[in-house]
């Protein structure tokens, strides 16, 4: 295990940077990872986390860090974005159903909770075989509200087909991921299926999902999902039926015991990506976020068991590592308020006579969530609310 420590060491600056650029290169060539070009690229490329292997830099007394199975793996303070562990951290890997956070951030503040959508046959179309399903039915209408719990709850990739079709459909959706990835400073991240499901070319990074995990925290709604352990969801026959999250280190399903502190975020598994998880926990004024992906471990529950240590070490090591990073490193801009922008959706809903009617809400989103309410009021009177 590789463990980088904190330098003491003066050097001539021509020096430390001619250094710091041939020992970087290769290590980013050999991970197949590194900054792409720019000046916060420049910047970011003298972090340690582009290199491969554990990096941490501890203080006297400061804990030992956990040793994992998982083949990339970050833990960082979600209040300060200082990354106080990680290992392989921008190594580009299948993301699952961790991708889900990407979608929410890009498509949560288009759409008010209490809208409601009838669905039709179409939007369940190609959605691919072995999929997570939270059981989304043709012909029945959903509030969105309904549909994100779907998402979070239950990882179904039926309900986020809907919301992408509501929000102006599947590769506008994927692009307007990969732009909100880029504009928060998330440069390994490649969306090719916005629901996470494997596709050719589809990565991300330990590194990215703190990001969005963390940005995550910050939009009210989001959060209030992502913690959510049980709720109900409609019914073919018009009644409904419990949903139960499937991040068993929030709910201590399967012989998993919950974490102390634990509020969300969102787990994943396909094949190919293995199991992933990020996770975030919050004690004594100080909320950590963690991600690990695609532990190698034969214990069918490591990826939450290794989530677990990793927390625990973030919460005793409080105060005595030095940060390795930062999860704002590349971001576009300084980090302000509720992470989600509204997007510009264009999407179906019924009107009085049961008829389809078109809409496009692309002047409100320019307001943001707010303007994209207003603007449903005047267009269909009262939005009920989740």
């Amino acid at each position: 295990m590789t463990i980088g420590f904190a330098s003491r060491v003066t050097v001539p600056t021509c020096a430390l940077c001619a250094a710091g650029l041939l020992a970087l290169a290769p290590a980013a060539a050999l991970t197949g990872t590194g900054p792409e070009p720019g000046p916060r690229a420049t910047a970011a490329a003298t972090s340690p986390l582009y290199r491969p292997g554990t990096h941490v830099r501890p203080r006297r007394g400061a804990p030992e860090v956990p040793d994992l199975s998982a083949r990339s793996w970050l833990i960082a303070d979600a209040g300060t974005g200082d990354v106080l562990a990680a290992h392989d951290a921008h190594r580009r890997l299948p993301p699952a159903s961790t991708l889900k956070t990407l979608f929410a951030l890009t498509v949560l503040p288009a759409l008010p909770a209490g809208i409601r959508h009838r669905v039709g046959q179409k939007e369940l179309a190609d959605i691919g075989p072995g999929s997570s399903l939270v059981g989304v039915a043709e012909n029945r209408t959903y509030r969105v509200a309904d549909l994100w719990n779907g998402v979070f709850l239950s990882s179904g990739n039926d309900a986020v087909h809907v919301l992408a079709g509501l929000t102006g459909g599947w590769r506008a959706t994927a692009e307007r991921m990969q732009a909100k990835a880029r504009a928060l400073g998330a440069r390994d991240t490649r969306v090719k299926s916005p629901d996470g499901y494997d596709a050719p070319g589809q990565v991300s990074s330990a590194f990215d999902l703190a990001v969005f995990g963390r940005a995550g925290l910050r939009n009210a709604e989001f959060a209030r999902y992502c913690a959510r352990e049980e709720a109900r969801f409609p019914g073919r026959d018009g009644g409904s039926y419990g949903i139960v999250n499937t991040n068993r280190l929030l709910t201590g399903a399967d012989g998993v015991e919950p974490y102390r502190g634990l509020i969300g975020i969102k787990n994943g598994y396909t094949s190919n990506a293995g199991n992933t998880l990020v996770a975030a926990a919050r004690r004594d004024g100080r909320t950590l976020v963690a991600t690990v992906m695609n532990p190698r471990s034969d214990d069918g529950h490591a990826v939450y068991e290794e989530a677990r240590s990793l927390l625990d070490w973030g919460f005793e090591a409080g105060g005595r590592v030095d940060p390795v990073g930062s999860l704002d490193a590349l971001r576009a801009g300084p980090l302000r308020g509720p992470e989600a922008e509204a997007a510009v959706p264009v999407a179906r809903k019924e009107d009085g006579s049961g008829r389809p009617v078109s809409w496009t809400i692309a002047g409100a989103a320019l307001l943001g969530g707010a303007g994209t309410a207003l603007f449903l009021r005047l267009r269909w009177g009262p939005v009920p609310t989740d």
